[in-house]
């Protein structure tokens, strides 16, 4: 699919970070675009943004809220979707909602893990399943599900418990290499791309945060203070000189560094995986630190979780190790 004018996208997440910039570029090369997230405010500023581009003329842009781990609302955004485009067929479907957090089946609770891995890989099966039809009705079409780095090295470090996210991510990478056949098979007009990006500059440490404590707020919460502290004290580090407000700043740091020390931004992380789509690939690295891991790992599996890998890697890549 070379040619985006006139399609019509459905894009999970699109109220901020990669979702976003997904929507902004399929606008921009003449795409109608369905977006859902959890946030109405956050697509609204999306859609904003869109038309303070000014090229969103005669193109149909709507947002639906709906959260991906549930499939009734996902249903409800396809239906939604169909009527208000007036339409029975999609083009493209861009699984890319995703949140972090329960990276510890002992620290963390069961409901933050569970919610990790249902939005990660859930709305990925979920919208897989509700949009088929609908891509089947078209000429052509073409699923893209976001997995990650973590979805071939289940790790951001040695000390440093991952494993929600990672699970998800594997899932959704092998889901979608497993479907390579299974639209051969069924449906050989529909293609399909797993994309793996790096450290990407977006929002989803503070967005993780307030959607598992289910507040909408920046607020930092007590339970978000007593596991930070439980984490830095593994790395070595005294918290018992820390207040609670320190900690909070640890917090708010890393989100802020996360987002803008980035190494790729989210538009540019959004024209890799437009270009890639275009390109008809369907294994899309993202950045220049996903390439360096996916080529450690390959070339030396059974070191890949051990302290002077990730030492090395992160050297590699220029990641800040510390909080």
């Amino acid at each position: 699919m070379k040619d985006f004018s006139g399609r019509l996208a459905v894009v999970t997440g699109g109220g901020t970070g990669m979702g976003r910039e997904l929507v902004r570029q399929l606008v921009a090369e003449g795409c109608h675009v369905a977006m859902c997230d959890v946030s109405s405010a956050a697509m609204a500023e999306t859609k904003r943004l869109c038309e303070a581009a000014g090229r969103q003329q005669g193109l149909r842009i709507t947002a639906h809220v709906a959260d991906v781990s549930d499939e009734a609302q996902v249903l409800r955004f396809r239906d939604e979707t169909a009527v208000q485009h007036d339409t029975d067929k999609i083009n493209l479907l861009f699984n890319n909602a995703g949140i972090g957090g329960g990276g510890s089946l002992f620290t963390n609770s069961r409901e933050e893990w569970e919610k990790t891995f249902n939005i990660c890989w859930g709305g990925v099966y979920y919208n897989t399943r509700a949009f088929l039809p609908m891509l089947q009705n078209a000429d052509q079409g073409h699923i893209v599900n976001t997995s990650s780095i973590n979805g071939l090295w289940a790790s951001v470090g040695p000390r440093t418990p991952h494993t929600a996210y990672a699970a998800a991510k594997f899932a959704v990478k092998g889901f979608t290499e497993a479907l390579i056949a299974d639209l051969r098979m069924n449906a050989p007009h529909i293609a399909c791309s797993v994309v793996m990006p790096g450290h990407i500059g977006t929002s989803i440490v503070a967005n993780s945060r307030k959607i598992q404590r289910g507040t909408g707020s920046d607020d930092i919460a007590a339970e978000d203070v007593v596991q930070t502290r439980a984490r830095l004290t593994t790395l070595g580090k005294d918290v018992s000189v820390m207040s609670d407000d320190d900690i909070r700043t640890v917090i708010a740091d890393r989100a802020r560094s996360f987002l803008e020390e980035a190494p790729t931004t989210a538009a540019a992380a959004a024209t890799i995986i437009l270009d890639g789509v275009k390109a008809g690939t369907w294994r899309i690295l993202v950045g220049d630190d996903a390439h360096i891991i996916d080529g450690m790992v390959r070339q030396a599996p059974e070191q890949a979780y051990e302290v002077d890998f990730f030492t090395d890697l992160a050297a590699r890549v220029g990641w800040r190790v510390g909080s």
